[in-house]
């Protein structure tokens, strides 16, 4: 650690959409973030609708984008987290991340350090997903 700077450990797992689960194809449209020592967690989301119909030129995009947004309600909390809530950050965290067979889906869950769990959220959907 350079200068003294303060890093903690994040989680982060990536959102896959995949349009027809039967066949298991899937892009990688956002990043859920989690930082205990911040009590952050937070989703970026982005989906590259090209890619997405090459692998389903039927692909329900309303569906996909309001379920993308559904999910970055839930991290925001309040009102937009509907039934989460009430409920912590890491608690939403791990009950985004639970495993689901729907058209947006969680991958496993991955740790590192950061000192800037914000900036890291955006490094990783930079990275991982545009």
């Amino acid at each position: 650690m350079s200068g003294g700077t303060r890093r903690d450990v994040f989680e982060y797992a990536l959102l896959h959409v995949v349009p027809r689960v039967e066949r298991g194809e899937r892009i990688n449209a956002g990043v859920l973030l989690y930082c205990r020592a911040h009590t952050f967690v937070t989703a970026r989301t982005h989906l590259d609708e090209g890619r997405l119909r090459a692998l389903d030129p039927a692909a329900d995009l309303p569906g996909v984008r309001a379920a993308l947004r559904a999910v970055e309600g839930v991290c925001r909390g309040g009102d937009a987290a509907g039934q989460a809530a009430g409920d912590d950050p890491g608690r939403r965290f791990r009950w985004l991340v639970a495993p689901r067979s729907t058209v947006v889906q969680p991958g496993p869950v991955h740790t590192g350090l950061t000192a800037d769990p914000a900036a890291e959220v955006e490094r990783l959907l930079e990275l991982l997903v545009r």
